[in-house]
């Protein structure tokens, strides 16, 4: 401690000290952005390979569930005969939430409430595919208990499958909103330690100058260069990454929520449809004079009409908002034709009502063709979204590239021409 206090009173004993202080400070600077370009960097890269895909996920979970209901209650309008496609395109979404339940199995980070959504489903759906089959099975040999199959395992579905899927969608969407915050995080402790550093740098030249009245070290001007660049790139890498992924969030991910809210309301809306023939008046709703499935269908139209108008003034381009105005257009004569199914049901006549619902072959006009409108138009404006997503996040993330790398490799350098510049000076005491 006497020797160093000894040095600190003569001029190379304190250069020596202002050489090793000022190095420090840079390599802190680098230390310390690195630590943050590097956090920001792993929570844009989870943003784009990893929470935002297990959200799109568990939106996919929902919507083959949904689905896989809506087909099932128009397989079993058709009678004993279901057809082909109808029969593939359930058992097409049955497989696809159970693939993608494995995956989330998988991929999940250890979160309590997405693996007790993951269980739930995982025991839940076995249970209601094994009732549809019985209300397929009791369907073809006309039998009534199928109807009552059918309402049942309707049931388990909205009752049970579909708010853990929704639960588990919000769990999701959660993290990705999680990580999307900590990659637009401001790298405030590097910002605050390069201005130190600059300063010192600052502080440390004129000191110089004002003591051999020469303008420029060169060790310390090059010190200081390279500290301006690495505090310029990180303040300019996290401002256009902030933009991306900002971008990426209001114009992708809000409107993918939005779509994928409105698709579900379709198929919700269908299935209320398809039950409400079905049911034949046997399920009342809540008032206990009205048909549930009926008032199911018309809250579900709503809701998928207020989301249709929200998706287009979320859309920021043609590419987007053709799709929705198709939609759009569909859901008008989907009300069309229901509202003719319906008075054709109210009078009586079940068969004219069927077959205004699910079609015939002489009939292409029902309102299971506008809803397949619906369906296909929101299924490309959802394709649309997401590749507009992935392009202004991946953009997000480019945007720090390199910046680790060269945020160390600069730091070494100007704590190095720091030295190199202080020991010059020193030369000229020897």
């Amino acid at each position: 401690m006497e020797r160093l206090r000894g040095a600190a009173t003569t001029e190379p004993g304190r250069l020596r000290i202002i050489g090793a202080a000022v190095a420090a400070l840079i390599v802190l600077f680098g230390a310390v952005s690195l630590w943050e370009v590097s956090d920001r960097s792993t929570a844009a890269g989870d943003v784009v390979g990893r929470s935002q895909p297990l959200s799109a996920d568990a939106a996919s979970i929902y919507r083959s569930l949904a689905d896989a209901d809506t087909a099932s209650s128009s397989g079993f309008l058709a009678g004993g005969q279901e057809p082909r496609e109808v029969r593939q395109r359930y058992e097409k979404d049955i497989a696809n939430a159970s693939r993608l339940l494995v995956s989330a199995a998988a991929n999940t980070r250890a979160d309590e409430e997405s693996r007790k959504q993951i269980a739930l489903l995982s025991t839940e759906l076995p249970r209601y595919t094994g009732l549809i089959e019985q209300a397929r099975a009791t369907n073809r040999q006309g039998l009534p208990l199928g109807g009552a199959y059918l309402r049942y395992a309707n049931e388990q579905m909205t009752t049970r499958l579909l708010p853990a899927a929704q639960r588990l969608y919000e769990a999701e969407t959660g993290r990705l909103y999680t990580d999307y915050d900590g990659a637009r995080a401001w790298p405030l402790a590097s910002i605050g330690t390069g201005l130190l550093a600059l300063g010192a740098l600052g502080w440390a030249q004129r000191r110089s100058y004002r003591r051999t009245n020469r303008v420029f070290n060169h060790g310390l001007l090059a010190a200081t260069a390279a500290s301006a660049v690495v505090l310029l790139w990180l303040a300019v890498g996290h401002t256009v990454a902030r933009a991306e992924l900002s971008q990426a969030r209001s114009d992708g991910q809000e409107s993918l929520k939005v779509l994928n809210d409105a698709r579900i309301a379709s198929l919700q809306a269908r299935a209320g449809e398809n039950l409400t023939l079905v049911s034949r008046g046997a399920v009342l709703a809540a008032d206990n004079k009205s048909d549930k499935y009926d008032v199911d269908f018309t809250d579900n139209m709503k809701q998928l009409e207020a989301g249709l108008a929200s998706a287009l003034r979320l859309a920021d381009d043609d590419a987007g908002r053709t799709p929705l105005k198709h939609a759009a257009d569909g859901v008008a004569q989907w009300k069309q034709r229901h509202a003719a199914a319906r008075e054709a049901d109210l009078k009586g006549d079940y068969d004219a009502a069927r077959d205004q619902v699910i079609g015939t072959d002489r009939n292409k006009e029902s309102s299971g063709a506008a809803f397949d409108t619906v369906d296909a138009s929101l299924e490309q404006a959802v394709t649309h979204e997401q590749r507009e997503f992935t392009g202004a996040a991946r953009s997000g993330l480019g945007a720090l590239g390199g910046l680790m790398t060269g945020a160390a490799a600069l730091a070494v350098v100007g704590a190095a021409a720091a030295l190199l510049g202080v020991g010059r000076r020193l030369s000229e005491y020897r």
